[in-house]
């Protein structure tokens, strides 16, 4: 498991470019909300600690996973210098978790080589929900502060490289 004895929400500031400048578009599934509010809290805690300013990061929330593509489609219309995606999908009995985590995989990946917004990935496609719980401000720390790290950086490097 590759988060086993990790903290995903350690970073250290000083290799982070400053966030003032950046926007951010952070879109957020609502199934499974106990999980995404945690880790949008996440993002948002730590854009701010790297000093994204409160009004340049804009929240839209989606119905599911699964729609969290187009509604970061249109967030990258809004003129922002990286989108998060956040989501949640915990293993079920059928194999409708197989083909949504494909989807969105495909459909962020498809973003990221058809736009030259970044989109961030941070659906946790976890077997239950203890591991989601451990992801999303657990005992693994959080997923989202780990994509806000890293929309500040890919929005740095859209920016200024």
């Amino acid at each position: 498991m590759a988060t086993a004895n990790h903290n995903l929400s350690q970073y250290d500031k000083n290799t982070i470019p400053n966030a003032k400048l950046f926007r951010f578009g952070i879109v957020v599934s609502e199934w499974n909300a106990t999980i995404t509010d945690g880790l949008y809290q996440g993002a948002y805690e730590a854009l701010i600690d790297c000093g994204a300013l409160p009004e340049n990061i804009v929240k839209w929330e989606v119905p599911g996973s699964f729609e969290l593509i187009y509604g970061c489609k249109r967030m990258i219309k809004h003129q922002v210098d990286a989108v998060i995606a956040i989501g949640s999908v915990i293993q079920g009995e059928t194999k409708h978790f197989d083909f949504v985590c494909e989807g969105v995989t495909q459909g962020i990946k498809d973003l990221n080589v058809t736009t030259e917004t970044p989109v961030i990935f941070c659906v946790l496609t976890d077997n239950n929900l203890q591991q989601s719980i451990d992801r999303s401000g657990g005992k693994h720390g959080n997923k989202g502060t780990e994509a806000a790290i890293a929309a500040i950086k890919m929005a740095d490097l859209r920016r200024n490289k």
